[in-house]
């Protein structure tokens, strides 16, 4: 296959067998440099990747029950080849969803890799999830009320712009 702009000689134009062997050549290094092209295109894992496929694998992520405490040693049992710190990862932003942590506001049991019960939630755990929800929420109704806030300060200014503009041209037209 002829990936170039110049013209190339079919093996069926040139009757040479060493014009046949060096078209074949090419044509087998032109493949072989595109499939070693193909390999690193491949995407890095990431940590969001490897929380799909805990999702897929394993009950308590898929159905987002509040994790029994050491669940990474039971994860690195069940995946040892797995590199930890894309799986710590993976732990934050899954025990960190906003799911998972109205799960854990109201839970009562913690849950192993396998969904076995495990410990109790403790008071301190479902407080802790409870004032990180609040806290959240709190900064997302701080940012909107300042998004809004620039926003009707920049229409005060634009109306005060074009108030200024009218005023100007109606007075330079008296001048």
């Amino acid at each position: 296959m002829n990936t170039s702009l110049t013209p190339e000689t079919s093996a069926a134009e040139s009757t040479t067998p060493a014009a046949v062997t060096d078209a074949v050549a090419a044509e087998s290094s032109t493949e072989d440099k595109a499939a070693a092209s193909a390999a690193p295109a491949a995407p890095a894992p990431s940590a969001r990747s490897l929380l799909k496929q805990l999702q897929q694998q394993f009950p308590p992520f898929r159905d987002c029950l509040p994790l029994s405490i050491g669940i990474d040693k039971q994860i690195l049992a069940q995946l040892p080849d797995i590199d930890r710190k894309l799986m710590r990862a993976a732990l934050g932003i899954h025990t960190g969803s906003q799911r998972y942590l109205r799960t854990m506001e109201k839970a009562t049991v913690r849950y192993n890799l396998d969904g076995s019960a495990g410990a109790e939630v403790t008071d301190v755990h479902r407080k802790h999830a409870k004032d990180t929800l609040l806290e959240r929420f709190r900064k997302e109704a701080e940012r909107k009320k300042a998004e809004r806030e620039a926003q009707a300060a920049e229409e005060a200014t634009q109306r005060r712009q074009e108030k200024l503009e009218q005023l100007t041209a109606k007075f330079s037209r008296k001048g």
